[in-house]
Parts: C-alpha cells; sequence; structure tokens
C-alpha cells in the first residue's frame, strides 16, 4: 500500500541519527540540478531551499557530484573511524576494486601501506567477495532457469526498488553485495571480534551498512575522498610508509566489478543480443528505464544487471580527476597484471574454502511511493504557474522536473514549490518590473505635484500678504482718482493724464482681486451638474472671434457628475480663453467631452501656436505668462490648477510647435472624479 503525503516525508530514516546527505544552506544557490539528477526525487525544496529527504533518499550520490556550489554535505565518517582505531580494536579495512581508478598516481603496495600506517591491521580487496558474488550468480541462475532476477551488487539500485518498487523485491537476487560478502568471510577467518571497515566510491554503502538486513556485519564506512581526507590530516604520503600487499584472499576477475558489464564477466555471463537473457543497463536515467520497463513485462530478460552510476568508478566518492575510460582501462589494468602475479591455483582453493558461507539476505520493503494527487488539483497548480492550457506547459526542465505536469504533481505532494518555474518567474519578474516602472512613474509625478503645490502655497500665502498690505491703499487711490476725474473733466489738458491713472488703478484693483482669489482656500460645493450643459453655459460666456470655428464632440453617456459648478465653469473658461489667445490669426477648437463610470474627462484643443517644451512645466506657476505686458497676470492657469486638485483630478497637456512633426496646437485636458463620495461633502 502506498504512503499518504504525511508518512512519507519525515526527515530521517528508522534508526539513523542523522541523514546521510545534508544541505549547507549558506551555500544552496537553488539551481535545482540536484532535483535533476536525482532519481528518486528525494529532494524538497522549501522556502527556497534545497532539502534532502533522508527516507526517500538511495544514497546515489548525484547530488553531490553535481553541485557546483558544495552545498551537499555527506555524514562524515572520519570521527567515527578514528574513535575506533583508537580504541585498539583489531580492525581490517576493505578495499572496494575501484581503488585502482582513484589512487593511479600510487602503486597497491604503497596504498595498503598508508591504510595500514592509519592503524588497519590488515587490509583486503573487496574484489575476492565480487567473485564470491559472481560464483553465487551463477549457481543461482542455475538453479532457477525459470525465474527472472535483478543484480543485487549496487545498493543504490535495490534501495531505488525497495523505496519505489517493492513489487520487485522479490526478483532481486538473494545474494549479498561484495562488501556484505567480504565482510562475512573476514569474520570467518577471524572471528566476530574484528572490526571491518570498507572503503570504497559510494555513498549508498553508508545506507547498506546500516540497514536493518545486514546491520552489524560492517562497522564503518568511509569514501575514497574521506579515506583521502584522512591521508592529509595523518599526513601520509606514499613516500613515507613501508610497502605492503593485500592480505588474502586475494582476487581475481571481481576486480571488474566496478565497471560496467564486470559481473557478467566475473561470472561467465554472456550478454548474448540475439538471446535478449540478459541486459545490462548504467546510469541514473538508463537504470531506472530498465527498471520500469522490466516491472511492466516488457523486458523479458532473465539477468537485468544494472547500476545507479556508469559503473563504480564514476562514484560520487570517487575524487580523481580521469576521465571514464581512462578509469576503466586502469581498473582492467590493474586486473590483468595481479592475475599474471597470483597463483590461480590458490585463488580457486579459497574459493572453495568459503565457498560454503551463507551469502544469502533479504531484503525489507520500505514503500516511499505517493498515492498521485486527482486530477483536478493537478490543473489547479498549473493554472497557479500560469499553464492555463497545454500549449503552455514548455517542458523545458529548468524546475528539475521532465515535464510540468510532473512539477505540478511535486507540488501537490510538498516537494516542490511554485517559484520554480523559470518561465513562470521570469513572466512574474517582467511584471513585477513593469509595475514597479508604473509605481516610480506615478511616485515621480506625485513628487512633482508636491513640489507644484508646495509651492502653490507658498505663493498664495505671499500673495495674501501682498493682496491685505496692497488692497486698501489701492482703494483709497482708486476712489480719489476717479473723484478727480470728475472734477477736470473740464480740462482737456489733465483728463487723459487722470484717465490714465483711473485706467492703471482698476488693473491694479483687478491684479490684487486676482491675488486674493488664488490665495483664498475656496471649499469645493459639490452639486449634481450635466457636464455637456455645463460646456455650453462656459461657451456662452465668452465671445468667439471671426475666424475660430467650434466644434463640441460629446462622447459621454451619462452626462451627470458632481462638481462645483461655478468653479469648474471657471477651469473650462479658463482653457477656452488661452486657446483663443494662441490663435490671434483664426483657427478651430475642439471641446471634447467623454468619461466612464467612474470619470469624466473634458479636454479643449486648439490649432494655435502652441507651447514651446521648456515653458510647459512652468505654465501653472503663479505670474507666470507667454502674453504681453498688461494683457494678462499669470494667475489663470495657477488658479485653475488649484480648482481641478481640490476635485481631486488631474490636469493634462499635449502640445506641438514644430510644424513638421504634425498639426501645431494644444490640448489641455481636466479629468476629474464622477462621484464625490456624497453630494455636499
Amino acid at each position: 500500500m502506498m504512503k499518504n503525503g504525511n508518512d512519507k516525508l519525515r526527515n530521517t530514516a528508522p534508526n539513523q541519527a542523522e541523514p546521510f546527505v545534508t544541505t549547507i544552506k549558506d551555500r544552496c544557490r537553488v539551481c535545482y540540478t540536484c532535483v535533476r539528477e536525482c532519481p528518486a526525487k528525494a529532494i524538497r525544496i522549501a522556502e527556497g531551499q534545497a532539502e534532502v529527504i533522508a527516507e526517500r533518499c538511495i544514497g546515489c550520490g548525484n547530488c553531490v557530484r553535481v553541485c557546483s556550489q558544495k552545498a551537499k554535505r555527506v555524514r562524515d565518517a572520519i570521527p567515527e573511524i578514528e574513535a575506533l582505531l583508537e580504541k585498539g580494536y583489531p580492525a581490517a579495512a576493505m578495499l572496494a576494486p575501484s581503488f585502482s581508478a582513484e589512487f593511479s598516481e600510487m602503486t597497491h603496495p604503497q596504498l595498503v601501506g598508508m591504510v595500514k600506517a592509519l592503524g588497519f591491521q590488515s587490509v583486503h580487496e573487496v574484489g575476492f567477495g565480487a567473485d564470491m558474488v559472481a560464483l553465487k550468480m551463477r549457481e543461482l541462475m542455475t538453479a532457477t532457469p525459470a525465474k527472472r532476477y535483478i543484480s543485487s551488487a549496487c545498493p543504490a539500485v535495490f534501495g531505488f526498488i525497495k523505496r519505489y518498487h517493492p513489487e520487485l523485491i522479490r526478483n532481486v537476487a538473494p545474494v549479498v553485495s561484495p562488501m556484505i560478502a567480504m565482510a562475512r568471510i573476514l569474520h570467518e577467518e577471524t572471528g566476530s571480534g574484528l572490526k571491518v571497515v570498507f572503503i570504497g566510491p559510494c555513498i549508498a554503502k553508508k545506507i547498506e551498512a546500516e540497514s536493518e538486513e545486514v546491520y552489524g556485519e560492517i562497522d564503518a564506512v568511509m569514501t575514497f575522498d574521506e579515506l583521502r581526507r584522512l591521508f592529509l590530516k595523518r599526513n601520509l604520503t606514499p613516500e613515507r610508509v613501508e610497502l605492503a600487499d593485500f592480505d588474502p584472499p586475494h582476487s581475481g576477475k571481481g576486480s571488474l566489478f566496478p565497471i560496467g558489464r564486470g559481473l557478467l564477466e566475473a561470472a561467465g555471463i554472456r550478454e548474448n543480443l540475439l538471446q535478449g537473457d540478459v541486459i545490462s543497463a548504467n546510469g541514473r536515467e538508463k537504470f531506472i528505464d530498465a527498471v520500469m520497463e522490466f516491472s511492466a513485462g516488457d523486458v523479458d530478460a532473465r539477468l537485468l544487471d544494472v547500476l545507479c552510476c556508469d559503473g563504480c568508478i564514476m562514484g560520487s566518492g570517487m575524487t580523481t580527476p580521469n576521465p571514464p575510460f581512462r578509469r576503466r582501462a586502469l581498473v582492467s589494468q590493474y586486473t590483468r597484471e595481479t592475475a599474471e602475479k597470483r597463483d590461480p591455483e590458490r585463488w580457486r582453493s579459497e574459493l572453495d574454502r568459503f565457498g560454503s558461507l551463507d551469502y544469502s539476505r533479504t531484503y525489507i520493503p520500505n514503500d516511499q511511493r505517493i498515492s498521485p494527487p486527482d486530477a483536478r488539483r493537478i490543473r489547479e497548480v498549473l493554472g497557479q504557474m500560469g499553464k492555463s492550457d497545454p500549449e503552455d506547459e514548455l517542458n523545458c526542465g529548468a524546475c528539475g522536473y521532465a515535464t510540468c505536469v510532473d512539477h505540478a504533481v511535486a507540488i501537490c505532494n510538498g516537494l516542490a514549490e511554485n517559484e520554480m518555474c523559470l518561465p513562470h518567474s521570469i513572466e512574474r519578474l517582467h511584471r513585477t518590473v513593469r509595475e514597479l516602472n508604473e509605481s516610480n512613474e506615478q511616485l515621480a509625478n506625485t513628487r512633482q505635484a508636491l513640489i507644484h503645490s508646495e509651492k502653490m502655497a507658498s505663493m498664495g500665502q505671499l500673495s495674501a500678504g501682498i493682496a491685505h498690505e496692497v488692497n486698501n491703499p489701492l482703494g483709497v487711490i482708486l476712489m480719489y482718482a476717479h473723484l478727480l476725474k470728475d472734477e477736470v473733466i473740464d480740462n482737456p489738458e489733465i483728463v487723459e493724464d487722470v484717465r490714465m491713472i483711473v485706467d492703471h488703478a482698476d488693473r491694479a484693483k483687478k491684479i490684487v482681486s486676482g491675488l486674493l482669489h488664488f490665495a483664498r482656500q475656496n471649499k469645493v460645493e459639490y452639486v449634481a451638474v450635466h457636464v455637456p450643459e455645463l460646456i455650453q453655459d462656459c461657451i456662452r460666456a465668452i465671445r468667439f472671434p471671426n475666424g475660430v470655428s467650434l466644434s463640441v464632440e460629446n462622447h459621454l453617456g451619462d452626462p451627470i457628475a458632481e462638481l462645483d459648478r461655478e468653479q469648474m465653469m471657471q477651469v473650462i473658461v479658463n482653457f477656452i480663453s488661452n486657446s483663443l489667445a494662441a490663435m490671434p490669426d483664426g483657427g478651430k477648437m475642439t471641446i471634447g467631452i467623454s468619461g466612464d463610470d467612474t470619470r469624466v474627462t473634458v479636454s479643449v484643443s486648439d490649432t494655435g501656436m502652441g507651447i514651446p517644451e521648456q515653458l510647459r512645466d512652468k505654465i501653472f506657476e503663479p505670474f507666470f505668462t507667454t502674453k504681453e505686458i498688461g494683457m494678462g497676470t499669470g494667475l489663470g492657469l495657477a488658479i485653475t490648477y488649484g480648482i481641478v486638485k481640490m476635485h481631486k483630478g488631474e490636469l493634462g497637456l499635449q502640445s506641438n510647435t514644430d510644424p513638421e512633426k504634425g498639426q501645431t496646437g494644444s490640448t489641455f485636458t481636466v479629468t476629474l472624479p464622477r462621484r464625490q463620495g456624497g453630494i455636499g461633502q
């Protein structure tokens, strides 16, 4: 029975002190390479960090090998082995056959001498255990010709089967691995008091040694990487140790086990392509494909010889920079050379001597399969990643999963996150950039509005002070000027001078009146206004000169908006007046009315001379005018700006002064909220 989502994701396996592989979070850059390379999908991405799920981990070490940031840490066996040696126990070291590919810079007597210098009383070749396993496999296949088997040499493979294809456990050959076979031989030869340490290229051997089925037969497992670090720590080099050969029994063709098809060569089993009774497959993808086809019945082979790596010479515990075929050559060379030097009769007698030992084993299922989520939930997760249609499923593999559906299933099972989808993240990034650009633009506009408001407030205070101080004496001057004008009406010599005083005093009075109007804090009195009728009233209030044509374009569905009628008339009249002033030789004026359910927009366009770009930021400032002296006060647009802002609206200006770019002229636009939260507020 499959486990549910909560049972399967415990962080540590039963009786396990800590996971064999963990993530150094400070180094993890969340590139998802480990997710992609993990055949067991035992890596969970949580809160942007890769986490190895111990119960699902088969110890293949792919994540360790492919992590460019060295963020995966293997449980260190060095302290445990040093403690074992310091206590003075009789201890034997067993070297996996791939040692010849790892330590190519030294001879095997030098290597054995260095291992013994660490404190081991004997050093043995696991290759002999491989010879025994090959013999037992041949006997097994001869004795049960009708049964189909999967080889048991690779602990990562049968670890994968125990967790994800437990129905195939009955097909895994009930023969121990070379490591366990050699340990049983040494215990038979020396007694139960011997401490046995396996040294090899594989992290999965650590898991195998602590598995329930063979627990206690191996006391510790160390990788070649750890052995090199221990040599460095003890300052051991080939030149500083006494040469020594491996202790018996010595290996035969079992030394070929770390090479693909090495088991077949050692057991004398041929992979006959015509008969198809033996199939060999190595590597992360090929071994999974082979197991799945074997389970589905698509493979009718009697023996499925599979390794998780491309041979043990490519194990994650290896450190050599040698390329794969160089490693193969080194293993083959060692096997040939030792075969020439050693006594074949002694090798066969030792096979006979230890052949009667029990090399059988069983496998306990550790079902880590997860019940698949329903299709509706998968589609929902895909939708959250912007994959509403099958065409959106790019299957790019950037997330570490082969397909978008696989990624969605992993999310449903708590193994992955939406953010792992690179196209989805890029689209979100683009959307965020667009939103940030819009926000920055709004902030810039708001900043300019605040600066303008501060300037207007300062000008308002100044205007109020000036108007207050000037208004009273100006009224006196104006009153006496009119009296004087009446008294000298019959004196033509001075009447023109008095009339000039009166005219300029009147103009000064208008300026002061404008200052007071600009400075006062008007309260907006909202009423329901029929906007098109408001525009017509503004048009009737102005005399249009000959040569100026007027058109009104009304695109407003609902004509009613909540405005201060008098103030908005002042705004529109000001726009119209400025447009007329810009067309002294005639032209065309267009008044546009538009809007939606929330806003109303009024625009006034002319075909005048336009406003130069360098002046456009100044036109709403008090006292700025392009008109001749005496023709304007420069307060009209400043007052307009204040009225619009009190209505919580926006002002816009578009203008062109270059005939080569199109029709010259300007368009003033005011956009106002249609509703103000209630009339009278």
